[in-house]
């Protein structure tokens, strides 16, 4: 896309350099976004996707630090926003999928799942905050998940992450509201990524027995949902759940 709905605007990925997180990378930048890739751990996909988006006429940088970590968040968006004066667009999409049945599920997978789904988007929308709500507009867009809404066995921690997510994001979106800050939450369906690749045939098609749509969604489904919603069209939206799932939970 052209049109630069987006144009001067510093945007923040998380999860930026693979899968949804790519996508969305691509989508803001072609809009005419600066995009910050962050990762913690892909190094050469965040680089690679730079190159890729510079190589389209966009603008993007890379930026490790883990979600997570309440201290690295806070240090590094504090840097971005000294640099380049103001964060316009947060998208909280990095995440985790710990699945074990519930008896089976160790403290650990549990704590890490919460801190990196929950307790990372937290942590980001709180570092940039005070400069939205400084500059009276912004936006915060967190990545749930239908898991979060329908719940699924064997992903007790993986759906308790995603549905706080929403309360999250319903919150965010009342307080913030009177200084022009959106909040919303996209629940992604069943998305062709390298996570769903490796669930074998016969998992795809019950999978695909419950999509109205008949398909597995892509990656920039997800995409064009985000950039809707970070750009002027979606300014009179907040505190709203954006499926987009092919119709598997209505």
């Amino acid at each position: 896309m052209s049109d630069k709905l987006l144009n001067g605007q510093v945007a923040v990925v998380t999860g930026g350099g693979r899968g949804i997180g790519k996508a969305v990378s691509l989508e803001l930048a072609a809009h005419g976004a600066h995009v910050v890739i962050n990762y913690s751990r892909s190094a050469d996909a965040a680089e690679a996707l730079k190159k890729e988006i510079e190589a389209a006429g966009g603008s993007a940088e890379t930026s490790a630090f883990d979600v997570s970590d309440s201290a690295q968040v806070d240090e590094v968006l504090k840097a971005l926003i000294k640099t380049h004066g103001k964060i316009d667009i947060l998208v909280n999409n990095a995440g985790i999928a710990l699945d074990n049945l519930l008896v089976r599920t160790k403290d650990e997978e549990w704590e890490r799942t919460i801190a990196v789904n929950l307790s990372g988007s937290f942590y980001c929308a709180r570092a940039v905050a005070k400069t939205m709500m400084k500059a009276r507009s912004g936006r915060i867009i967190n990545i749930s998940s239908v898991i979060g809404e329908s719940g699924n066995a064997g992903q007790a921690a993986y759906a308790s992450s995603k549905a706080a997510l929403i309360g999250l994001s319903k919150s965010l979106a009342k307080e913030l509201a009177s200084r022009g800050v959106t909040v919303n939450a996209i629940t992604p369906g069943y998305i062709e990524t390298d996570m769903t690749s490796d669930l074998g045939e016969g998992a795809t098609e019950g999978i695909l027995a419950g999509i109205p749509l008949g398909r597995l969604g892509k990656s920039e489904d997800i995409a064009a949902a985000v950039a809707f919603l970070a750009s002027p069209h979606a300014s009179y939206i907040t505190g709203q759940v954006l499926g987009v799932n092919g119709g598997m939970y209505m």
